[in-house]
């Protein structure tokens, strides 16, 4: 038997309606949480616009449907080429 889906009213602050804007990222991890930060890097300088904090399961679902977003993206506008990090920042974007 499964449970219906209950409607659940999301509160959007105006601060975050505009969003923010990013053009890099690090992941880092413990064994209870991802943290993902947001990076706006334009050399010599960049600054963290977000930071994201979350558990396993939640991440591993927001790889899931970023990963099915990107496939629905490809699949309308074409392959999307992989930009290239600046200069000194490592490939992977995870921290250890």
């Amino acid at each position: 038997m499964s449970n219906p889906e209950k409607e659940i009213r999301i509160h959007f602050p105006k601060a975050l309606h505009g969003g923010v804007y990013a053009n890099n990222m690090t992941v880092g991890h413990t064994r209870e949480e991802f943290v993902l930060d947001f990076l706006m890097v334009a050399p010599p300088a960049g600054a963290l616009t977000a930071r994201v904090i979350t558990s396993p399961g939640h991440f591993k679902r927001m790889v899931k449907a970023l990963a099915e977003s990107l496939e629905q993206y490809e699949n309308n506008f074409g392959e999307i080429v992989e930009s290239q990090p600046p200069d000194g920042w490592p490939q992977s974007g995870i921290r250890h």
